[in-house]
């Protein structure tokens, strides 16, 4: 095997964990995982046989569920929590993207400084003086 393929990692998406050592590495029983999964609380990626695969983020995501847990969160506060935080971390992506599109827009169109218009006369009058 080459040096190269020895150092690949896989990425934190990759689901590559049985539930077995996605509950090794996260300290948690498999049962909790299983229930956790049932929840919607954290759903693994699945096999073609319907076995769950776990990702180091989906296992970075137990560690969070159990942590609101101690924290004394019921199951249906942390669901909400975890969408609320998804819902914010796409939305500073898109922020993020529009920045870059609007600080591209200003290098391509330099702003001018405002210009001063003229003023005009305005002529007011009535129909038949």
């Amino acid at each position: 095997m080459s040096d190269e393929l020895k150092n690949e990692q896989p990425s934190d998406d990759a689901a590559v964990y049985v539930i077995s050592v996605a509950a090794e590495i996260s300290g948690l029983h498999p049962q909790t995982l299983r229930q956790y999964d049932r929840l919607g609380l954290v759903s693994p990626n699945r096999t073609e046989g319907r076995n769950r695969r776990y990702s180091l983020r989906d296992i970075a995501l137990l560690r969070a569920v159990q942590k609101l847990v101690g924290e004394g969160i019921n199951h249906a506060g942390i669901k909400r929590i975890i969408e609320l935080e998804s819902a914010m971390a796409n939305m500073a992506i898109e922020v993020a993207q529009l920045r870059i599109e609007v600080d591209a827009l200003v290098d391509a169109n330099p702003p001018k400084g405002l210009m001063r218009r003229s003023r005009s006369e305005v002529i007011v009058y009535k129909e038949g003086n």
